[in-house]
Formats: structure tokens, sequence, C-alpha cells
């Protein structure tokens, strides 16, 4: 028995779904992908084309997507402060409220009742065969950014106490400690 492409067989079954065809509740999956990427996407993240690079598709059809999630009242588009030319997405409240639906939920919970040393073996199981993909494929996947190259943490001790501060190295910009655990779409791992 091959224990590595029995798993892979295992992943392609649940995988049936992530990937599905038709809708459920209302959303085809790749709208299900995108309103599920932007509700943890930080705010580097939350454009058009970091949409369209997640899913794995054209911006066209990224932008397909966007107007639909937005149609239902589950996204709203807003310019940018820092550049007029883009645009950042939200997911609205409503969006959020309906995530409770969402198809993936059942493998959701089928893993939050395992110990949490197996769930923390289960994802970083993921991360490895993602990263190694990524280095044979010489393309890079989606992760948070506490994991990523371009993290920097500063930590200064004043008056006995310790504060942590982190920015982003590539977009040159602070990031608050709440955002470290959120997705990036320009996610580099560190390799150590």
């Amino acid at each position: 028995m091959n224990l590595a492409r029995e798993s892979i067989e295992l992943l392609e079954q649940a995988a049936r779904i992530l990937w599905f065809e038709g809708t459920k509740h209302g959303l085809r999956d790749r709208e299900w992908m995108a309103l599920r990427f932007l509700s943890r996407a930080n705010r580097f993240s939350r454009t058009p084309s970091a949409l369209a690079s997640y899913v794995g598709t054209t911006r066209g059809t990224a932008s397909f997507i966007i107007g639909e999630l937005e149609r239902l009242g589950y996204l709203e588009r807003k310019r940018s402060a820092t550049d007029k030319r883009s645009v950042m997405l939200s997911v609205t409240q409503q969006g959020k409220k309906f995530l409770v639906r969402d198809p993936v939920n059942v493998l959701v919970e089928a893993i939050a009742v395992l110990d949490d040393d197996v769930k923390i073996r289960f994802r970083d199981t993921f991360r490895h065969v993602l990263d190694q993909s990524d280095a044979a494929e010489q393309r890079h996947h989606t992760d948070v950014c506490k994991r990523c190259i371009f993290l920097r943490e500063d930590r200064t001790a004043t008056d006995g106490k310790m504060t942590v501060e982190f920015s982003c190295r590539l977009f040159r910009a602070p990031i608050a400690e709440a955002e470290v655990d959120l997705l990036c779409s320009s996610f580099e791992y560190h390799r150590q």
C-alpha cells in the first residue's frame, strides 16, 4: 500500500465538498471560495487581482464572482484610500452571517473534534505539502502573515514591559497584531 497515494485519494474525495456542480445555498463553489477567502484575507489581499489568484481564475471571472456576491449583498467594493485606481473588497455583515451555511463547515466540524495536537499536525502536514509543491512548481500559495518571509517583528522593552510591533517589508506598512493570523496572497514561505 502506498500511503502517500492513498492520502491523495482521500483528499480528492474530501475535495468534492469544496468543488461541486451547480449551487449550494445559492452560491457556486468558486463564489463560496471567494467569500471564504475575503472573510479571512488581510487588507493587502482584499483586491480583485488577489482574489483571482487565490481562486485560480482570470480577473474577468473574478469580477463576475465579485459582481454576484455584491448583487446578493454579501460583498461590498470601495475605492482604496491610498490608490484611487484600485478597489478594496469587504464581506458585509450579511455575508458574514451567510458563511454559517458554508458547505465546508462539515469538514471544519469534523476536524474541530480532534485533539489539539492532531489538529496542529494535520494543519502542518498540509502546509508542508503546499510548501513542497510550491517549491517544485515555482509558485506561492496563500497563507498567514506570521509564517511569511516579509513579516518583520520588532520587540522593545520599556519600563519592564515588552512590546511587539509588526510590519510587512513587501508592502512597507505596519501590521496590527491581529492581522498576522490573516491570509495574504503575497505570502512567501520563510525557509529556515
